[in-house]
């Protein structure tokens, strides 16, 4: 049996873009399970770990996750709007979307929904709060329209809710961040460390 990971996530976070079609291959290539937990990370995680939003931080960290970026766009090869129209954007109505899939349809239908919010966002210049966009993904992606509908139900809220009270009681403060074994590893950067975790 193949270990688990816990992939946190905010569906804004670009970080998270960058490492998302890594991390499924490395839990393809494992044999892993992944769970699919996006948070809230700017509303409940951040406040309670020292985080700040992007527009409060000092101006050399905000030059410098530009640099970091594009560094990482070119190295791992993958497109990305360093200042994409739509961000900041809220990521609640996406996180929701992404849990009602994973409910209705499993976790793999809710990696590739996460992967096409992400690049949405950081790639394609759409704006993923707009319930049309989140809609137009669905389609693309060959997954129901009425998991819309789902994605605004109580339960779906309250797994959001414990999603980010996990995330809390994990010890996790940024995003992305993946636990194996209750090991955290944050940063998509980490993502070797991830697949030597899930192997050993």
């Amino acid at each position: 049996m193949g270990r688990t990971v816990d992939y946190y996530f905010a569906p804004q976070s670009p970080w998270a873009y960058l490492g998302h079609q890594r991390l499924a291959e490395i839990v393809q290539r494992t044999g892993a399970s992944v769970r699919v937990m996006p948070i809230d990370l700017g509303g409940k995680v951040f406040p309670i770990s020292g985080g700040l939003p992007l527009g409060q931080r000092a101006p050399q960290r905000q030059a410098y996750r530009l640099v970091e970026l594009q560094r990482f766009s070119q190295h791992l090869n993958v497109p990305l709007n360093l200042k994409p129209r739509y961000f900041p954007v809220g990521g609640d109505d996406a996180a929701r979307l992404i849990i009602a899939t994973d409910l209705a349809q499993g976790a793999q239908a809710a990696m590739r929904i996460a992967g096409a919010i992400l690049a949405a966002c950081w790639a394609q210049e759409r704006n993923m709060a707009d319930d049309k966009v989140l809609a137009e993904l669905l389609a693309e992606q060959g997954l129901p329209g009425q998991l819309m509908d789902a994605s605004r139900s109580q339960a779906v809220q309250e797994r959001y809710e414990s999603y980010t009270q996990a995330a809390i009681d994990a010890g996790v403060f940024g995003a992305p961040s993946y636990v194996v074994d209750g090991e955290i590893f944050w940063g998509q950067d980490r993502l070797d460390f991830v697949e030597r975790a899930l192997t050993r």
